[in-house]
């Protein structure tokens, strides 16, 4: 391995990789935070909701989890277009992610609420709190400590999900260092670059999850 040329091939594709790391930041941020989102009234459905509601969101959370990502992506990507719905690569491949996630963290949330004793909806119910207050003021900070350790494992595995958006053409850090390596011949020192950035990503998410499980913890 040659240190000096592969850090000078590396300087010349900096604005590439870049790139890379921004589209496979912004793909990833956005079907973690949207997912989350979507995950929680799917969890809130499952757990609270009248039988025909959780009979439909429960079929909803097999079909997804029982989809393979790749085939998702695809789905997503080329049947909208068939439906004269134009998507785009970047919106395919974030729409895909959001509801791959949003299965995930449904079965997380569900999971997490029904942990909690009947009693303390119960005892909100008697001091007059309506359902959105008592989700806010008492279901979620207890649900919060057994969801987040959880959470950063899903949420770490989007930004994993997100390299099989090179697929249909998204312009992430994976397909980026295809790109550069079949300029260079250089696979693995492009590939090792590249997974020590997905390491730095996930380990970013990571601790903010610690740092967010710390807040939450009661001593």
């Amino acid at each position: 391995m040659d240190i000096t040329y592969f850090l000078q091939e590396l300087w010349n594709a900096r604005s590439a990789i870049y790139h890379g790391v921004i589209i496979t930041i912004s793909i990833s941020a956005l079907a973690i935070i949207l997912g989350t989102m979507l995950g929680v009234i799917v969890g809130l459905a499952l757990e609270y909701g009248n039988l025909p509601i959780k009979f439909m969101f429960r079929i909803y959370i097999d079909i997804i989890r029982g989809t393979p990502v790749f085939v998702l992506i695809l789905a997503m990507f080329y049947i909208p277009s068939a439906a004269g719905l134009n998507l785009d690569a970047f919106q395919a491949g974030v729409i895909a992610l959001t509801i791959f996630c949003s299965s995930h963290i449904g079965e997380i949330v569900r999971g997490a609420l029904a942990a909690i004793p009947i009693g303390q909806t119960e005892a909100a119910k008697a001091i007059g709190l309506t359902f959105s207050k008592t989700f806010i003021y008492v279901l979620l900070p207890q649900a919060l400590r057994q969801i987040l350790p959880t959470w950063v494992n899903t949420a770490a595995e989007m930004v994993k999900a997100s390299t099989l958006l090179s697929i249909i053409g998204v312009l992430e850090l994976m397909l980026t260092t295809q790109q550069i390596i079949s300029r260079n011949f250089m696979n693995m020192e492009f590939y090792l670059f590249a997974g020590f950035i997905y390491f730095c990503i996930n380990f970013g998410i990571e601790q903010l999850g610690r740092y967010v499980e710390r807040k939450v913890t009661i001593s």
